[in-house]
């Protein structure tokens, strides 16, 4: 290939989605071994645009798309993924695509395993050569080192935490020989911060090999740390294309959303040890795929906003996952005095307990249903809200009205970027889809709500906004919150108090004001 000719270019790109036009006149170009940084605020057009560049099948079922995409200087227009990857283009996707049921190797080397003559096979042909399983243990160890972080190829997928299946997938793609251009879409979404730091120094690590890489993240100071120039998009337009280091945070916020954001916010802390106790929780352990619960025991105060932070896998998703029974569990969990009985989902619902999962995709909506579907009828099955009672009660029918009133209150309230309420889960982008979840569960109107990662995926207009919901429901309404997060900023940015888990127990609570080097101290205190 000529030095003078881009790997990639992509030339006036137009696309009409869902009756929006969500792309308009995209221009831009990448060379061998660049690292792009690609950003912008949900529902921007960054994950169509790479739909696109990678040949997915929605994009041809809803009539394909305007412009031109050379690679290498010659057009190409991939109608299948398969295409994609035939040309050395490699796609780690927001959602996972593995098999559950498959080893971390297996999906790394699905439908390319090294294969070895049998008895058998050299008798009736290649189709019954066997695996050669050693092999492939070789193949994927080599592409997860090239990482800089271990996972353990023997591990069943849907034994994984969540943080081990984004690496299985970013692995997958290293493996292939053929690889020129990787896409990465929000992969240190579910990371911790120094699983982040191994992902971004792999990232440069590619890009000295000559592989090109385009990094979708809303950690922007990641874009700064790792990328060679910042592509910003707005409303389906890019608005800027500058090299990395001419710009900064504060800019690229400006530039993305139109406006200017605090990122650094922090909210007023309220450390009452005097209020009394709304969740104790005892001896808690829980039986979930790659955490580790061994022995919780933590005192949640009335009207706080406590945060769960901690290294991947040393137990802090398993908290509430394990407490709202969606994995076995044991040990005692009082809420205002009342006991709740572990390994039953219903009896938490019943005792006005709310949980937004992790698994927006997996626990979280229901992706063939209209938001108003999925916001409010968690509240009209547990609660019997949004019904109309007819005949004294004995007949029940869904109120209409008040199911989109209260679907729309939380569209604008959250600015979930939707045609309109009627509108599937499925078609929104992943920060909006993460807003609905968050939509759902203010609508049961708990009095104790767990939220899980609530901003992964968000850009930061939306994770402002989602942070401030958080505070305001908590503030106005009292609901006292316990919130999980992989970063620690926004821990800190948030909550009231900070519990640090580390191998399966609680390290350490301290107030958010306490310097980030304290948490991390705990963080490593007692990991196993």
């Amino acid at each position: 290939m000529s030095q003078n000719v881009p790997l990639l270019e992509m030339k006036n790109i137009r696309k009409d989605f869902f009756g929006n036009q969500v792309l308009t006149d995209i221009n831009l170009t990448l060379q061998e071994g660049e690292v792009l940084g690609l950003v912008g605020e949900n529902g921007a057009g960054k994950s169509t645009l790479m739909k696109i560049l990678f040949g997915m099948n929605v994009i041809q079922e809803t009539g394909g798309y305007d412009g031109t995409i050379l690679l290498d200087g010659q057009p190409v227009d991939f109608k299948t993924p398969f295409e994609a990857l035939a040309a050395g283009i490699g796609m780690v996707h927001q959602e996972f695509s593995l098999i559950p049921g498959f080893t971390a190797t297996e999906n790394i080397l699905l439908n390319r395993e090294p294969k070895k003559k049998s008895v058998i096979s050299a008798v009736f042909g290649e189709r019954l050569d066997v695996l050669n399983r050693k092999e492939m243990n070789r193949k994927a160890e080599a592409a997860i080192d090239r990482m800089g972080v271990k996972i353990d190829g023997t591990m069943v997928i849907h034994d994984m935490p969540v943080g081990h299946k984004q690496f299985t997938e970013i692995a997958r793609e290293l493996s292939k020989d053929q690889l020129k251009l990787l896409i990465l879409d929000e992969p240190t979404a579910v990371l911790t911060e120094k699983e982040a730091e191994a992902l971004l120094l792999s990232i440069r690590s590619m890009a000295s090999r000559g592989i090109a890489v385009i990094f979708i993240t809303h950690r922007l100071q990641e874009i700064l740390d790792v990328c060679d120039k910042v592509v910003v998009m707005r409303d389906g337009q890019i608005v800027q294309d500058v090299p990395a280091k001419e710009t900064g945070v504060t800019e690229i916020t400006r530039w993305m959303v139109g406006r200017s954001v605090d990122v650094a916010g922090k909210a007023e802390i309220r450390d009452n040890p005097d209020a009394p106790v709304a969740m104790s929780i005892r001896r808690l352990w829980v039986d979930m795929p790659g955490e580790t619960v061994r022995d919780v025991s933590l005192d949640v105060r009335e009207g706080e906003i406590l945060g769960i932070g901690g290294l991947a896998g040393q137990g802090k998703l398993g908290i509430p996952n394990g407490i709202m029974g969606l994995y076995d569990a044991g040990g005692e969990v009082m809420l205002r005095g009342e006991k709740i009985p572990l390994n039953r989902p219903r009896a938490c619902l019943n005792a006005s307990m709310a949980f937004v999962s992790e698994d927006r995709r997996g626990v979280g909506l229901l992706l063939d249903e209209t938001l108003e579907w999925n916001i409010a009828f968690p509240a009209m099955q547990i609660h019997d809200k949004f019904l109309k009672n007819y005949l004294g009660g004995l007949v029940k029918w869904r109120d209409e009205k008040a199911i989109h009133d209260i679907t729309q209150r939380y569209i604008d309230d959250l600015a979930i970027k939707c045609t309109s309420s009627k509108q599937k889960a499925k078609e929104l982008s992943g920060g909006n889809q993460q807003k609905v979840c968050l939509a759902k569960a203010f609508a049961l109107e708990p009095g104790f709500l767990f939220v899980s990662e609530p901003t992964r995926g968000i850009d930061v207009g939306a994770k402002a906004l989602v942070l401030d919901a958080l505070r305001k429901f908590n503030r106005e309404s009292g609901v006292t919150i316990v919130m999980i997060s992989s970063e620690l900023e926004e821990l800190r940015q948030v909550c009231d108090r900070i519990a640090i888990v580390s191998g399966g127990r609680v390290a350490g609570i301290l107030p958010a004001t306490k310097p980030a080097e304290e948490f991390g101290l705990l963080m490593v205190s007692q990991v196993k």
